[in-house]
C-alpha cells in the first residue's frame, strides 16, 4: 500500500470514475478536478505527489496548467492526450511535462508510467543524512547536491526530477562530453523506450532556466555528433 496522492484532472466523468477506482485499488489517494482552473488550484494547495493532466479541459487547458505549475513546482506531470501527433507530444515536454500517454490507453500502461515517474521523483529527493558538501558554483548558478537544490543568483530554480538528473550527470562528467544514450539512461532509466528528441527538449528547458541567453548557451554546450557537456568553473573563470 502507498500513501502517495495523485491529482487526476479530466473533464470526462467516465474516465475519472474508472481511473480513480483503479488507482485507489492500487493504494493511491486520488484527488479529482473537472477543469483546468480547479486542477491548478488543487495542485498548488494540496501538493499531490503526481499529476495526471488531461490536455483538453474547460476554463484552462492542460498545457496552460502544466506551464503554470512548472513556474514553482517540480511535481511529476503525466499528460493524458487524445492527440498522437509528435508536435503535440513535444509541446507538452517543452512546457515541463515529465511524460505523456495517448488515449485510448490500458490501465497497465498508465500504472507503469505512474510508478516510473514516482520512482524518479523519489530518487531525486535528498538523502536522510546527506554528507557535508559545499554547493557547486558555476557563475551565478549553485548546485547543492546535499539538498538536491539549484539556485540562480541566489534565487531557487524549480527543476523537474529529470532536469535535475541531467544537470547532475553533466556535472559529474567534469567537462567531458556525454553522449545522448548515456544521458537518456541516467535521466529516464535504462528500460526507457521513446523518442530521443525528448532529451533535446529537456536540455532546451534546462537552458531556459539556467542560461542568461538560452539561444547562446555558455553553460550547457552541444557537441555536434557527440552529445552535450557542462562547462567547468575553471572554464567560466578563464573566459570571464
Amino acid at each position: 500500500m502507498t500513501n502517495e496522492r495523485i491529482l487526476l484532472a479530466d473533464d470526462d466523468d467516465m474516465i475519472v470514475d474508472v481511473l480513480r477506482y483503479q488507482l485507489e485499488r492500487e493504494g493511491y489517494q486520488v484527488l479529482t478536478a473537472g477543469d483546468g482552473q480547479q486542477a491548478l488550484a488543487l495542485a498548488q494547495t494540496a501538493r499531490p505527489d503526481l499529476v495526471l493532466l488531461d490536455v483538453m479541459m474547460p476554463k484552462l487547458q492542460g498545457w496552460e496548467v502544466c506551464r503554470e505549475l512548472r513556474r514553482t513546482s517540480t511535481v511529476p506531470i503525466l499528460m493524458l492526450t487524445a492527440r498522437g501527433e509528435e508536435m503535440d507530444r513535444v509541446l507538452g515536454l517543452e512546457l515541463g511535462a515529465d511524460d505523456y500517454i495517448v488515449k485510448p490507453f490500458s490501465f497497465r500502461e498508465l500504472l507503469a508510467r505512474v510508478h516510473a515517474a514516482l520512482r524518479r521523483a523519489a530518487y531525486s529527493q535528498p538523502p536522510a543524512e546527506p554528507p557535508a558538501e559545499r554547493p557547486i558554483s558555476l557563475g551565478d548558478i549553485a548546485i547543492d547536491l546535499r539538498r538536491h537544490a539549484v539556485t540562480r543568483g541566489g534565487a531557487p530554480v524549480a527543476l523537474s526530477p529529470r532536469e535535475y538528473e541531467l544537470l547532475v550527470a553533466l556535472h559529474q562528467a567534469a567537462g567531458a562530453v556525454i553522449n545522448r544514450h548515456e544521458l537518456l539512461d541516467r535521466a529516464w532509466g535504462e528500460q526507457w523506450i521513446g523518442n530521443p528528441r525528448t532529451l533535446d527538449v529537456h536540455i532546451r528547458w534546462l537552458r531556459e532556466k539556467l542560461e542568461k541567453d538560452p539561444a547562446r548557451p555558455r553553460l550547457i554546450l552541444t557537441v555536434r555528433g557527440a552529445g552535450y557537456r557542462l562547462v567547468t568553473a575553471d572554464e567560466l573563470t578563464s573566459h570571464g
